[in-house]
């Protein structure tokens, strides 16, 4: 894949809405030419679309794309489904966490590395990222993309890149204070845990010279409150970004901290409304669904993310891309209607990060009598439940029971937090 300019990516960022959508079509019709009939996958789930299209209208008449689809067979070492070339062809492994059942397994291709790498030049245009940075990657190096694909979009660009990958989390710290980087990558959940442990190590954050922390993995990035509790700690500026293991870097933030941009260059985007859905109107509450124009070794199309998203097109600024608001407000599959209330986790993090005293945070999620019931332990430096209590129902309006834990008792992560657990398929 041939490299794209700062220039170039900015002139993609400006097109008005019919030109951009052409220039996907030429892109989306020149990849299923690739793939085909390679790609038996696709092949198949695609034998009775007409090829080539001549509107983006016609690609909502095409199937949808699933996860579980896309999960390999153990079976002859056969790792994952979706599959262009003969595997000799690909040089990256990756797979997801399998939290929720079997890893996924996603193979790429030279090229398509260097697509993900050309992705993530967006997100860094974004971040007003230079080569005279100096960027600490505080994230495991394991099988997991994490931020790979950032590392080497990094180095691209000459910025000096510091793995940490195998170091605790005090070892990370002391590394930072030795080589003052102006860049930490890491998810929310362990930037506030680096604070936390820099502070019961008389390492001051805030002084460290980090002018930007480059998120990623949850939604903490654009939540006003977890985002100015970080402004706060490290005295620097927050960057949001997201992406999949196998989608590739897909959203890019803004300084403002309003929500995030579909790199709608590299990929299609649709909005399915979670009322009726269609497709969903600006500001309205929908699934995501995206198409990549670039990776043809292990393509997606029409693929259900999951990710609720509220699309708008309205918005000012130069670059013309759809912003989410909010950035992504939870999944399909995590919210909750608690007594006809509907809550996403990224909610409840919104309010309890808004309490500076509240260090750590865990959600149980059961039923009782048919009904999605919340249970919140906390770490309170105040020791005082019922101000959170109170302020979740005024917010809410919901009455929650939140109780004491010892401070430091809770889990901490490096990687996506993982605060709630769901108890609800234990009671079915």
């Amino acid at each position: 894949m041939p490299h794209t300019s700062a220039a170039d990516r900015r002139r993609l960022e400006s097109l008005p809405r019919r030109e951009l959508e052409q220039f996907q079509l030429g892109r989306l019709n020149a990849l299923l030419e690739t793939v085909w009939p390679g790609n038996e996958f696709y092949s198949h789930k695609l034998a009775r679309v007409k090829r080539p299209l001549k509107s983006l209208a016609e690609l909502a008449e095409w199937p949808f794309t699933f996860k579980e689809e896309l999960i390999g067979a153990p079976s002859n070492g056969d790792v994952t489904n979706n599959r262009t070339w003969p595997r000799e062809q690909y040089s990256r492994f990756h797979q997801t966490s399998g939290t929720s059942g079997r890893p996924m397994v996603v193979l790429d291709t030279p090229d398509d590395w260097q697509w993900i790498v050309e992705c993530w030049q967006y997100v860094l245009d974004a971040a007003e990222v230079a080569a005279h940075d100096r960027a600490l990657m505080a994230f495991s190096f394991g099988p997991h993309i994490g931020f790979w694909g950032g590392y080497d979009a990094l180095c691209d660009r000459g910025v000096l890149v510091i793995p940490t990958g195998g170091m605790r989390t005090l070892q990370r710290l002391e590394l930072a204070r030795s080589q003052r980087p102006s860049i930490v990558c890491c998810t929310p959940s362990y930037a506030l845990h680096l604070a936390e442990v820099g502070a019961q190590h008389e390492i001051d954050i805030g002084r460290l010279g980090v002018r930007l922390l480059l998120l990623a993995g949850e939604p903490g990035g654009s939540v006003p409150a977890v985002r100015q509790r970080l402004q706060e700690l490290w005295k620097a500026e927050i960057h949001d970004h997201c992406g999949a293991t196998e989608i590739g870097p897909w959203g890019c933030g803004d300084m403002n901290g309003t929500g995030l941009h579909v790199i709608e260059a590299e990929f299609i985007a649709e909005f399915l409304s979670l009322a009726t859905g269609g497709s969903a109107a600006d500001g309205e509450d929908a699934e995501l669904v995206l198409t990549t124009l670039g990776r043809a070794g292990c393509p997606v199309i029409r693929y259900r993310t999951g990710d609720v998203v509220r699309p708008t097109w309205l918005h000012e600024g130069r670059n013309r891309f759809v912003m989410l608001a909010g950035g992504v407000l939870g999944r399909n599959d995590d919210m909750l209607v608690v007594r006809g209330v509907n809550v996403f986790p990224s909610s409840i993090d919104h309010i309890l990060r808004s309490f500076p005293e509240v260090v750590e945070y865990r959600v149980t999620v059961y039923k009782l009598s048919e009904m999605d019931r919340l249970q919140i332990e906390i770490e309170d430096r105040l020791e005082q439940p019922a101000r959170i209590a109170q302020e979740i129902k005024v917010r809410l309006g919901l009455n929650v029971e939140v109780s004491l834990a010892p401070l430091g008792s809770l889990p901490r992560f490096e990687g996506k937090g993982k605060r709630f657990i769901d108890q609800r398929k234990k009671c079915e």
